[in-house]
């Protein structure tokens, strides 16, 4: 019981500096987890999936409700992070998402975040943990069970 008392005080402690050392250290570069939600990512997060039984299997089909439909082949603007695809410094493919890659170990406490994939017109830019932002057309993927994202902006810009 005196071993249990022990543990509890110490991971309570252990919790009190913690907190007492981020208020302490304002300057501390703690990642801001902020979701970079525009008009335009609210719509994409409506996607749902369809399911349906093949045999033994779950399909799950991409579902665009009217509101998402009316973005496909429109020129959109979306601030976000790059998730890479590939190893490497640059990348002219890769996946746009809402929150970090470092947040990506929380993905799933709270659903996932929506993403997209990002084709760049021309060249490749260089990763960076800073959010950016994104202009291109979007399209949907009708089969992304072989291979890529549901939604995609293709001829894609950097903005910032």
């Amino acid at each position: 019981m005196n071993k249990l008392f022990l543990i509890l005080n110490f991971l309570l402690l252990s919790t009190l500096v913690s907190q007492a050392q981020l208020k302490d250290y304002p300057n501390l570069n703690v990642p801001d987890h902020t979701p970079m939600m525009n008009n335009t990512w609210e719509i994409i997060d409506k996607m749902m999936y369809k399911v349906s039984t093949e045999g033994n299997k779950k399909v799950y089909t991409p579902h665009y409700p009217p509101e998402l439909k009316r973005l496909e082949n429109k020129v959109v603007d979306l601030p976000g992070y790059i998730v890479p695809l590939n190893s490497g410094r640059n990348h002219s493919t890769f996946m746009l998402s809402v929150l970090p890659i470092a947040q990506c170990q929380f993905c799933g406490s709270n659903g996932i975040p929506p993403m997209v994939e990002i084709f760049m017109k021309k060249g490749s830019i260089k990763y960076t943990e800073e959010p950016i932002k994104i202009k291109g057309k979007m399209k949907f993927n009708p089969e992304p069970l072989k291979g890529n994202a549901e939604i995609q902006i293709v001829d894609a810009e950097l903005i910032h």
